[in-house]
Parts: structure tokens; sequence; C-alpha cells
């Protein structure tokens, strides 16, 4: 039986805890996370803008 994988992002007025509980009452829990700065141009020059957070998750029955 295939592992299910789904990938979840930290939605921008979201806290990471809230993200991981969301996870966790759709049945998944973290087994990866990867991270990647986001830049938006502000008179041509990329700026920072903020850090896109995505966890690996995989169904808790999986594990069982």
């Amino acid at each position: 039986m295939g592992k299910k994988q789904i990938w979840y992002e930290v939605e921008e007025n979201e806290s990471i805890e809230d993200c991981l509980e969301r996870m966790r009452q759709d049945g998944y829990m973290a087994v990866g996370r990867k991270e990647e700065p986001i830049f938006h141009l502000v008179n041509g020059e990329p700026t920072y803008l903020r850090q896109k957070i995505q966890f690996k998750a995989m169904n808790c029955q999986e594990f069982e």
C-alpha cells in the first residue's frame, strides 16, 4: 500500500502551531518541512517579503 503524502502551507495570517493543528484535525502528521523566501519588486529591486513554510504530511493511519 502506497503512502499518501500531501503538503500543507502555513497561511499568511496563521502560526506554525495553527497549521500543525489543522493537519492533526485532518488526520495527518508532519514528516518534513521546507522553507523558501518570497520576494517582491520595489522600484525594480527584489525585496524580501516573507518566508513560505510548507510541511510534508502523511496520513496518521500509515504509522499504525
